[in-house]
């Protein structure tokens, strides 16, 4: 059945746990976090209307441990070929498991589109760090065919391709390596996602990319409470000058509420305009989120509009300018 209304768009999420995928119940992560539910996921997304939500493997999970002042750190080096095998394992089980429940894999905005008037959500499969590619590019390739529309550069750990915001800088910015990742990306309509990269590598991103970016998942920072994860006027404005799109992050780090989600949106779109604004709900990763469930999209139109926002302007928000992304680099 077509479905009535604008479709929204989720930029980066882990719905269901869904890097949890392929693990026994006796792996740690699971016994830690709780077995992955992608079903439910599914299922609570589309019965609040949200056209297409991102589910993203976590390149750098398997050596990343809880840190005090940065949330999460890598605690040790990966050994020989296991950050592409737990890659692997993560994206074959996340694509079985939308198989079995008939859940399309999309990597345009026509197929969103064309989910949504049928009536079904739709899945954009992401990798949240280039870790797993180990220094090839037919891993990208590879994760391309899979189904992968998007590639966030860089997480926790410092990988072969950039700087991250919660370490120091290693490499001063976006490596040779990191270069032609880039022209991939470019090449195979991967959307480049710059969150977690240092305005530094994601200004050589800019540089050297031929479409425009994305920062998936992030905020303004604040003078006085300053973040490593957030960004600066200056490190926003590229992103958007640049045609690109930043992703409205509903986290503690910087929100207490809902209310004060909308409050930060509006902070955005004042800087870099409504057409750069969208929204990455970080969903089932996300660090004490006050946009706890799918069903929160329908009451952000409410609260976007009694800050000023036009309906039009709200749902470039919530959807359409994550389409026009989509379309511009992947069709």
């Amino acid at each position: 059945m077509p479905v009535a209304g604008p479709p929204r768009v989720d930029l980066h999420g882990h719905a269901g746990r869904c890097f949890l995928a392929g693990l026994g119940g006796g792996d740690p992560f699971v016994r830690t976090l709780g077995a992955e539910d992608i079903r439910a996921a599914l299922a609570a997304a589309a019965v609040s209307s949200v056209a297409a939500i991102t589910l993203s493997t976590v390149a750098d999970l398997r050596v990343l441990a809880p840190d005090p002042v940065k949330g999460l750190a890598a605690s040790r080096e990966f050994g020989r070929g296991e950050a592409y095998g737990d890659h692997r394992r993560q994206l074959d089980a996340i694509t079985s498991a939308l198989a079995d429940l008939g859940v399309p894999v999309v990597v345009s905005a026509t197929e969103v589109e064309r989910a949504w008037a049928g009536g079904r959500t739709a899945v954009l499969l992401s990798c949240e760090g280039g870790d797993f590619l180990e220094g090839r590019l037919e891993a990208l390739a590879e994760a391309r065919a899979a189904g992968v529309s998007s590639l966030t550069l860089v997480h926790y750990r410092v990988n072969e391709i950039g700087d991250v915001q919660t370490e120091e800088p290693v490499h001063g910015g976006l490596t040779g390596f990191g270069r032609e990742v880039v022209a991939e990306c470019n090449r195979l309509g991967v959307i480049i996602d710059c969150a977690h990269a240092t305005f530094k590598t994601t200004a050589d991103v800019l540089a050297t990319s031929s479409q425009p970016v994305m920062v998936s998942h992030s905020h303004l920072d604040h003078e006085g409470r300053p973040h490593p994860r957030l960004l600066s006027r200056e490190h926003a404005s590229a992103v958007a000058t640049a045609g690109g799109v930043i992703g409205a992050w509903p986290s503690g780090v910087i929100s207490n509420s809902l209310a004060d989600f909308a409050d930060e949106i509006i902070r955005l779109t004042d800087l870099v305009g409504a057409d750069h604004v969208g929204i990455g709900t970080d969903m089932d990763a996300n660090y004490r989120p006050v946009l706890r469930a799918y069903a929160d999209f329908a009451v952000l139109p409410g609260l976007l509009a009694d800050r000023g926002l036009s309906e039009a302007e709200c749902d470039q928000v919530l959807g359409a300018n994550a389409l026009r992304l989509l379309a511009a680099v992947s069709g």
